[in-house]
């Protein structure tokens, strides 16, 4: 799977504590390697105005946000906490 990063996400992630940094990162290679298929990871699709986006877990608190892309592509859009993302 391919994953690009969108330029939000980039500056959410330099934002986040050295540990959820890492965290995120662990959780994006086993999203990679697995296609999103991966159960910790509980991905799950947004609603309302957001409906057009799906969000993993990095931890009880923050998410991965992102979209689709053609063929076997993803955009991260945006990582943060539960309340900052939805």
């Amino acid at each position: 799977m391919q994953v690009d990063v969108s330029s939000r996400f980039q500056r959410s992630f330099l934002k986040l504590h050295p540990v959820i940094q890492e965290k995120a990162t662990l959780r994006m290679k086993i999203f990679k390697e697995s296609g999103g298929r991966d159960p910790r990871l509980d991905v799950h699709k947004l609603h309302g105005k957001k409906k057009e986006e799906w969000a993993y877990s990095v931890d009880r608190s923050y998410r991965i946000a992102f979209v689709f892309l053609e063929g076997n592509r993803v955009l991260y859009t945006n990582i943060g906490t539960h309340d900052e993302l939805y």
